[in-house]
């Protein structure tokens, strides 16, 4: 019996913009699966020493980005979670959920494929799921390195995808915010309102 292939897109999304969505869904027609969930983030361990905006703003963003696409959904795992999101936990939790018929392909960006080895738990993560590396600029050496440094379970577990390209970051949206510049085109109209209306990044 063929399994199930959902992919998980994890991130903290402050906000998500177009480039998640693009991602996503080039993932999910190129390897032709039945939906994208994705999963903002409650404390992000890469990110103690950062603020962050409220779980509770970043997840409507979230769920006012996606509701366009019948193939994505938005989970509030990490967000209900107390404590930092460690990405084994989120995995077991799904795989409990789901069950043995469902394969998870948890995309993310070519660049942290390379720091996996620093992940809580790696080698488990890599017998739970397949990652995708959509890759950065520059980053696909670092890809097929990291392939080729976990052995068979890297060989086999890691999918890497050139992925369309948008040079657009979080970051670089709340400066603009902050500074009263345009941020049309980079985000859905859904969140831009939602940014303005609750002040968000000033």
């Amino acid at each position: 019996m063929k399994k199930r292939r959902i992919g998980l897109l994890g991130g903290t999304f402050d906000p998500i913009h177009l480039g998640h969505l693009l991602t996503a869904d080039f993932v999910l027609k190129a390897l032709d699966l039945e939906q994208i969930i994705f999963i903002p983030a409650n404390h992000p361990p890469h990110k103690t020493n950062l603020q962050v905006t409220p779980a509770q703003d970043r997840y409507i963003m979230t769920i006012l980005a996606t509701t366009h696409n019948p193939r994505f959904r938005v989970s509030d795992m990490e967000i209900k979670r107390e404590g930092l999101s460690y990405t084994i936990d989120t995995i077991k939790e799904f795989v409990k959920e789901y069950g043995e018929q469902v394969e998870f392909y948890f995309i993310l960006g070519a660049d942290a494929i390379a720091d996996l080895e620093k992940w809580e738990k790696f080698e488990d993560l890599l017998k739970l799921c397949f990652f995708v590396a959509a890759t950065r600029p520059g980053f696909m050496d670092k890809v097929l390195e990291a392939k080729k440094r976990f052995g068979n379970l890297g060989e086999n577990k890691i999918i890497w995808l050139d992925t369309p390209e948008l040079n657009i970051s979080s970051t670089d949206i709340r400066e603009r915010v902050k500074q009263n510049l345009p941020i049309k085109y980079i985000v859905p109209d859904v969140v831009e309102n939602y940014i303005y209306k609750e002040g968000l990044y000033k």
